[in-house]
């Protein structure tokens, strides 16, 4: 049974799953560049009673020294690459044998490139980019797509398992990045048919809340629609998933397809949406941000 893990990257996806891992009994150790953030984690889960051994360490080195398990959830190929590779980094220090499983939502590119690397040094790897959000991090209700080698993804079930609601195998490696960015084509569709939807009913002088409470319990349900069509009717988008990161997820999407040859013209045409927030000081925003492009000026 592999009981040590070490896990780099504790924004707000990180830092819950972690917390998940030291829950479930095993030896957690965290990493994080911004370190005030490690400390915090380990107060946290400290503070909440752990009778497993927690720690924080100064560098990737010393976070997988002795890890059979390493997790990453960062933000892009480039941070990926500063902690991975280098003589501090993790595949210099990680022991062989172990497991390298990154959450990032990064490239398929990536994720071959650090396969190969990682069989370089007698290391499996998985890339699992995650869904959910923010609130299925700290419920640990996230679904994972997975691109992995069988065995490799067998290894890694019983952590994922700790923070999941489902997770999946979808292919080789790279698989579950290409999944992830079909995921992010689905939203990008979904939320700007919503903010149009909510759109058109300010301008109808309809009561949106009411609509949405009807037509949510028709064909065009969806996650967006529960979860979001209240506190855009509030114009409240100061939480949730960035536009920031919405639009570097839509980029490796539309690089993908422009390899692929596939067809992504709404996709394309969303992504400028959200260039368009950006410029109005929305990059923090949450990606539902998209309906204040169309409000309705008030008189």
């Amino acid at each position: 049974m592999l009981k040590n893990v070490a896990f780099l990257g504790l924004g707000v996806m990180g830092f819950p799953m972690a917390g998940y891992i030291a829950k479930s009994g095993f030896t957690t150790c965290v990493y994080n560049r911004t370190a005030i953030k490690a400390q915090d984690w380990l107060k946290t889960h400290n503070a909440q009673g752990s009778t497993h051994h927690l720690s924080t360490a100064s560098t990737p080195a010393l976070a997988v020294a002795n890890a059979q398990i390493v997790c990453m959830c960062l933000g892009n190929d480039d941070d990926v690459r500063s902690v991975v590779y280098g003589a501090n980094g993790v595949l210099a220090n990680m022991p062989a044998g172990g497991l390298l499983i990154d959450h990032t939502t990064g490239s398929q590119t990536l994720a071959i490139e650090l396969a190969q690397a990682c069989r370089e040094r007698n290391i499996g790897f998985v890339d699992a980019p995650v869904s959910g959000g923010q609130a299925g991090a700290e419920n640990g209700q996230l679904t994972i797509m997975c691109g992995a080698h069988t065995e490799d993804y067998a290894r890694a079930k019983p952590v994922l398992d700790v923070y999941s609601r489902h997770h999946q195998l979808l292919g080789d490696v790279g698989a579950g990045q290409l999944a992830k960015m079909m995921n992010q084509i689905c939203i990008a569709g979904m939320v700007q048919g919503l903010s149009e939807a909510l759109h058109f009913g300010e301008c109808a002088g309809l009561d949106r809340q009411a609509v949405i409470d009807v037509i949510a319990k028709g064909a065009a349900q969806s996650w967006q629609m529960d979860n979001r069509a209240h506190s855009m009717i509030n114009n409240e988008y100061e939480f949730g998933f960035a536009v920031d990161w919405m639009r570097k997820d839509l980029g490796i999407a539309l690089d993908a397809a422009r390899e692929n040859g596939a067809s992504l013209p709404v996709t394309a045409l969303v992504d400028q949406f959200y260039a368009d927030v950006q410029q109005a000081g929305g990059g923090r925003w949450d990606t539902s941000s998209l309906l204040t492009r169309l409000s309705v000026p008030k008189p």
